[in-house]
């Protein structure tokens, strides 16, 4: 799991600022779609609900550091 978590975290190093925040939005509508998705009927797989949960918060942290320049 570890090495996947780094795999995403080198890919989101080449994305700009506007990317991420298109990025960010794509992914917190597929995020409200999956819990819908989950409300109505149980995912198969409910553990992707929280992957993307984390891949969010990811993706969030790495747009702050470029804003603040880190």
């Amino acid at each position: 799991m570890a090495k996947k978590t780094q795999e995403f975290n080198k890919s989101l190093k080449d994305l700009n600022a506007t990317d991420l925040k298109a990025r960010i939005q794509e992914d917190q509508l597929r995020l409200k779609k999956l819990e819908f998705a989950h409300a109505i009927s149980p995912l198969e797989n409910p553990m992707n609900i929280r992957g993307l949960r984390r891949d969010i918060a990811r993706l969030k942290t790495e747009l702050k550091k470029k804003e603040m320049g880190i």
